[in-house]
């Protein structure tokens, strides 16, 4: 195998001092234009890369920051990740990206893990730790954005970006209301999980306003994936058959609900409507389609990306960013 040139290798080829080399590869004073730029032709032509761990080492810049996501298999997470990861390339960032599949311990793990990578910022959706450790593991990076957690004590290095999960959830109920559904269920989320308690508090509002009692034997909780969607939409079913809507906590619970109520040999939307929440894209792939609150994922990991690198310039001018989400009507309800 070629060994990869070195700047002793390069210093050795111009006929110049180790640093001299260095001061023209890093845009340092003390070396002419002429022999800058004929020292950077000559490591090129040679192919010499910089060794990034040394050079952060020197710079105490990394250009790395951390990504951490609960269940990187969900389509949700995936394209936030990659809307993080595109933005992350063109500025020349590069991302360690960590999967703690919904355990808090593993997010502990991989919060320690990116602290003593020395990473230059941390993008961390849907945390499942509690307030008062999570503030404090937070306090260990200089710079944060938290995707769908608030922060009940601002930190001037940490920005939150939420989606109006109640908002979303009252749409869709107003939705079911509107069409002459009034036995609506709900498949809840994880009992950890923000975004879950969110909803369920504009599932509750919406039922109020609309004059129907909450009735609790209509939630059932669930894994925030399609086996999860199936296992509490049997259980639900068996309990209340009279169910006509069934709200979902996100796309793969709505599929798993959609699987069932065909499987009892009921019709959606005939006989039960459903309604999902993030339009990810197998919103679009299952049969009947799936009707769903739409958020744009990839921008929201763009916008992280963006905003994370902000904050570690010191230029953010906000804390808190809310994305409204939007009923997209197809054939489940």
């Amino acid at each position: 195998m070629k060994k990869r040139p070195t700047l002793a290798d390069v210093a050795k080829a111009a006929n110049v001092s180790l640093m001299t080399v260095s001061r023209a590869i890093n845009s340092k004073p003390g070396v002419s234009e002429d022999l800058r730029q004929s020292i950077l032709m000559l490591a090129e032509e040679m192919g010499y890369q910089p060794n990034q761990i040394a050079r952060s080492l020197a710079t105490h810049h990394t250009a790395a920051v951390g990504l951490i996501v609960p269940d990187n298999t969900n389509p949700f997470f995936a394209q936030i990740a990659r809307g993080v990861e595109d933005t992350a390339y063109k500025e020349e960032f590069s991302i360690f990206l960590v999967n703690t599949v919904e355990d808090p311990i593993r997010e502990r793990a991989a919060l320690d893990s990116l602290s003593q990578k020395n990473v230059e910022g941390l993008i961390l959706c849907s945390s499942r730790l509690p307030d008062d450790e999570l503030e404090d593991r937070i306090s260990h990076f200089p710079a944060a954005v938290l995707i769908n957690r608030e922060l009940k004590t601002p930190l001037s290095h940490a920005i939150t970006i939420n989606v109006n999960d109640q908002g979303g959830a009252k749409s869709a109920i107003n939705y079911f209301i509107n069409h002459g559904r009034n036995l609506i269920a709900y498949l809840d989320g994880p009992a950890n999980s923000l975004s879950a308690k969110r909803r369920m508090e504009g599932y509750k509002a919406a039922l109020q306003e609309a004059g129907i009692s909450f009735d609790p034997q209509l939630v059932e909780c669930c894994a925030p994936d399609t086996d999860g969607g199936r296992i509490a939409a049997a259980a639900l079913l068996a309990r209340r058959p009279d169910v006509n809507a069934i709200y979902a906590f996100n796309d793969l619970v709505a599929i798993g609900a959609v699987q069932i109520v065909e499987e009892i040999g009921k019709e959606v939307p005939g006989d039960i409507a459903v309604i999902g929440v993030d339009d990810t894209p197998l919103s679009t792939v299952i049969r009947p389609e799936l009707t769903t609150l739409h958020v744009n994922l990839r921008y929201i990991g763009r916008l992280a990306m963006r905003t994370l690198m902000d904050t570690i310039e010191g230029g953010s001018s906000s804390t808190a960013i809310r994305i409204e989400p939007e009923l997209v009507v197809r054939d489940s309800a």
